[in-house]
């Protein structure tokens, strides 16, 4: 199916293999129709894409979900591996059981974010060939669109980049703790995404718009950065508030005994 997914050849009703056949096709023939009852090849693509991202949202919401509850556990798993830094036989195996201890008090698997990713990658997949490989749509226009061509005045590689960034930006915000890569990855992957679709044309570039731009949406709903820090400020200054208490509590203690 990966190999069959490599093709660059027009997808008709004769092609061949389960996904090209299959699934490639059906998302074509099914962009087509909602392009003829929505004004147009681009509204079909914009429709479309919607749809499939907010059929994806449950599987999205169940990955950002785990990884925000990663993120949390990060301070944690450093601790951990400053404590056994040596790299000899014991200490790893002390740090894995360590490690394997707090995921297991805090309900999470290392891999639990992966799984959804296997599932959207293939479907995500697709409708990028259905738009790339279906005649129709490379013929098509909309607004000052060929969408067979690349955008003649940068307006959508500019969108695409954009639109990358902030879903980007506001990912790493929420991250209790910023490394060097994924802020050069902030910064790298927007770039990358202009000069690529600077190339493509304006149907994929379109395509890609759409899609960082409901990813933008979807990251305010469900990993809005603003509040998770703001919830997590409120966290440290109750946890502080009460180290105190107990401090206070001590010396109290410690007065009493010694009258």
């Amino acid at each position: 199916m990966l190999l069959a997914a490599c093709s660059n050849k027009p997808v008709t009703s004769h092609s061949t293999g389960f996904w090209d056949h299959y699934i490639v096709y059906n998302f074509s023939q099914f962009i087509i129709w909602l392009s003829n009852h929505t004004g147009g090849y681009g509204m079909g693509i914009i429709i479309f894409t919607i749809i499939i991202r907010v059929i994806l949202l449950p599987l999205m919401f169940y990955q950002t979900k785990s990884m925000m509850r990663m993120q949390e556990l990060t301070p944690q798993l450093k601790s951990i591996q400053k404590k056994y830094s040596s790299r000899d036989r014991e200490s790893m195996m002390k740090m894995q059981e360590e490690t394997q201890k707090i995921y297991k008090e805090a309900g999470v698997h290392p891999m639990a974010s992966m799984l959804p990713l296997l599932i959207q990658l293939p479907i995500m997949w697709a409708l990028y060939q259905a738009i790339w490989r279906t005649p129709e749509l490379r013929r098509g226009t909309f607004l000052w669109l060929q969408l067979g061509h690349t955008d003649p005045y940068f307006v959508l590689p500019i969108l695409a980049a954009l639109f990358t960034f902030i879903s980007s930006w506001l990912s790493m915000a929420s991250m209790p703790e910023k490394n060097s890569m994924s802020t050069a990855m902030t910064w790298f992957m927007p770039i990358m995404i202009f000069f690529m679709a600077l190339g493509f044309s304006a149907a994929i570039t379109l395509y890609w718009v759409v899609s960082n731009a409901f990813q933008v949406v979807q990251t305010l709903l469900i990993q809005n950065p603003f509040k998770i820090r703001r919830e997590r400020e409120e966290k440290q200054r109750a946890q502080k508030a009460k180290e105190r208490k107990m401090e206070k509590a001590k010396r109290r203690a410690y007065q009493s005994k010694r009258k």
